[in-house]
């Protein structure tokens, strides 16, 4: 009888390297206020599932207003948002409108796009340059 012995690859292992990236840390622009005042900003997002994008369709606020789905889609694949492990809609609703498009556009990348890369220019010497939405906040070095 063969034993086979499952061994975790070390940095710079061919096979790490194949390893799904499945969550992503980021950082919203403003951040959450929860109910008693506490702001939550760092967060991790899941790529999505099909199940994730269908099962919105069945839910009767989105049958009733089809721009809800980002609420329901965003609430199914956030994991985390500072102390907060369970995230729901009603969250997802009381966010700041720049968070949630910070949070539409980084769902996009990390989905279609399969990175957190953006290209950016410095507004004050026009210097471009890339940053990644999964790492400090904008402008931070």
């Amino acid at each position: 009888m063969e034993r086979v012995i499952a061994t975790r690859p070390s940095a710079g292992d061919p096979l790490d390297e194949e390893r799904m990236r499945t969550e992503f840390p980021f950082e919203l622009p403003r951040g959450y206020v929860a109910a008693d005042g506490t702001v939550h900003r760092e967060g991790v997002m899941r790529l999505a599932t099909a199940r994730d994008e269908l099962l919105p369709l069945y839910d009767v606020r989105v049958q009733e207003n089809a721009a809800y789905t980002t609420v329901v889609l965003l609430a199914r694949v956030i994991t985390r948002l500072g102390s907060l492990t369970s995230i729901d809609a009603t969250i997802v609703e009381n966010m700041f409108a720049t968070d949630v498009a910070f949070l539409q556009d980084f769902y996009r990348r990390i989905n279609a796009e399969g990175h957190t890369r953006i290209a950016v220019t410095c507004p004050a010497c026009s210097h471009r340059f890339t940053a990644d939405l999964a790492g400090s906040r904008l402008g931070e070095s």
